[in-house]
This record gives C-alpha cells, structure tokens and sequence, in this order.
C-alpha cells in the first residue's frame, strides 16, 4: 500500500466544500482543515503510484478551488497504532 499526505491549498472561502470534495474522491482516506500555509492535508493511501497519479494529479487538482497541491510520499510508518495492530493477538 502507498500512501501519500498531499498539502493543499484552496480558495478560503471553499475550504469546507472543497474538504468535501476532496473526501469523495477514491482513494482519498481522510482530509484534515490544518493551520500554517497550507489549508487542507489529504491521506492518499492506493495499491500502485499510477493510481496515485489518477487520485492527485487526475481529480484531487481538478476539484473547483484548489490552488495548489504539494505530494509527500510515506517510506515507512512508524505509528504505535500501526505497530500495535501488526503484533497483536487479539487477545483482550
């Protein structure tokens, strides 16, 4: 699995409608409204990067108020939550 955080930035006045947007697209998992430069952050998580591709650069971009994005690509996750579910038993 890929996953990508892409940064975004949108008209100010769109932010909410652009989010949800945003969210509807395939391949989408979350979007966060986010302080600092950038005005929203979406969790791309997809099977190959061609999909990613088709996700960002295909439909994320093209959404009506995005201005602009920036992509990070995650080389590995390092979350307790991630680490817990991999060696957990099941056990209560």
């Amino acid at each position: 699995m890929i996953t990508a955080f892409v940064f975004i930035q949108t008209d100010s006045k769109k932010i909410p409608e652009v989010a949800e947007q945003i969210s509807a697209i395939p391949g989408i998992s979350e979007v966060y409204s986010v302080t600092g430069d950038w005005d929203l952050i979406a969790i791309a998580r997809v099977r190959e990067h061609e999909e990613l591709a088709d996700v960002v650069a295909d439909r994320l971009s093209k959404v009506d108020g995005v201005i602009e994005t920036t992509t990070h690509i995650a080389f590995r996750a390092y979350s307790r939550h991630d680490l817990d579910a991999a060696f957990s038993l099941g056990l209560s």
